[in-house]
This record gives C-alpha cells, sequence and structure tokens, in this order.
C-alpha cells in the first residue's frame, strides 16, 4: 500500500494525525485545527476522524488506569472503541471537551496504528 506524505493529508487530517502521534485526549485536537473548524461544532469533525479511522491509520480509546514498572500509577491508551460503537461515542459533544477533573481516565484519546505510522512525515 502507498502512504500519502502528510502535506498531501488535508489540513483537519494531518490535527487529527498530530493528535494520534501525541496520543493526546480528543480535546486536544481543538488546538491543531485551521479555522472554520476550529471553532465549528465537533459534528463537522466526526466525519474526518471517522474517514482516518476506516483507512486503518487512527484508532479511537479510552484512557485507562496503567501501573509502571516502578509502581507509580499512570494513565494510557486502552483497548480502541469497536467500529459499531463510534458514531455514536464522537456523537456524544462532552468526549470534545475537556474534563473537569485532572484525570483523563475515560477521556477519548487518539492512537496511530502501524499503518498510520508508516505516513511519511
Amino acid at each position: 500500500m502507498i502512504y500519502p506524505a502528510t502535506d498531501q493529508l488535508s489540513s483537519a487530517e494531518r490535527a487529527f494525525m498530530i493528535n494520534a502521534t501525541e496520543i493526546d485526549i480528543l480535546p486536544g485536537v481543538w488546538g491543531d485545527l485551521d479555522e472554520p473548524l476550529a471553532s465549528g461544532p465537533a459534528s463537522a469533525l466526526v466525519p474526518i476522524l471517522g474517514a482516518l479511522v476506516d483507512r486503518g491509520w487512527i484508532e479511537v480509546c479510552r484512557v485507562v488506569p496503567w501501573t509502571a514498572p516502578d509502581g507509580t500509577p499512570g494513565e494510557q491508551p486502552g483497548l480502541p472503541i469497536p467500529e459499531q460503537d463510534l458514531p455514536a461515542v464522537l456523537a456524544d459533544a462532552e468526549n470534545w471537551e475537556y474534563p473537569q477533573s485532572s484525570t483523563w481516565l475515560g477521556c477519548l484519546t487518539l492512537t496511530l496504528t502501524e499503518a498510520g505510522q508508516s505516513i511519511p512525515r
């Protein structure tokens, strides 16, 4: 399979790829978006993210607890959300907002798949 360089992606697609590279929570994508998407509704972003998931480049996961080998508690991406559940999860506006608490547990996070990691930067 031939992968495009990131400069061949739209600016919105690049924003999601950056977010997934950083394993940032989903609301972090807002800071990488250009207008008018940056101030638009999350519903306008769902098809863009969905296309990247469909291409097999990004997975959407929830942040779950993790314990480092030294016993330090932390967080990491959990298992990918099943594709059949993804439309409903992404339709929930709360998932596109930063949490009120200081923890990201349960928040959506994006990760690159092996195929997504192969895209030249």
